[in-house]
């Protein structure tokens, strides 16, 4: 399960980014962006998030994800969409030759600390 490693990474960058002059800092929330082909499994990555966070300053935060869709752009045509399936065929011209804009992203894009 590559959520694990997922989760320790997360945690890694979480700890690192508190200004170190904030004395025991507490985090109460932990925002994330995952993109639907970065293939992590929600519950999981929260299951080791929970367990990871032990004994840390994240211990007991929140993790909210947000899901972002995979949105592609045709090459022959310019066209944009968002894709809801395996195939990645233009609606438009019917090329196959796209470039993905979003939905691969695995990123913290804030934290949220305890007064």
């Amino acid at each position: 399960m590559h959520e694990m490693g997922v989760a320790q990474q997360m945690v890694n960058i979480a700890i690192a980014s508190i200004p170190s002059d904030i004395v025991n800092p507490k985090v109460e929330k932990l925002n994330l962006r995952i993109g639907n082909l970065a293939a992590v499994v929600e519950d999981s990555l929260k299951f080791c998030f929970e367990i990871i966070t032990k004994d840390t300053s994240l211990e007991g935060a929140k993790l909210v994800i947000e899901k972002v869709p995979v949105v592609v752009k045709c090459k022959a045509c310019a066209h944009q969409w968002e894709v809801d399936g395996p195939v990645f065929t233009c609606p438009s011209c019917r090329d196959g030759a796209v470039e993905i804009l979003s939905g691969r992203e695995l990123e913290i894009s804030s934290l949220e600390l305890a007064d």
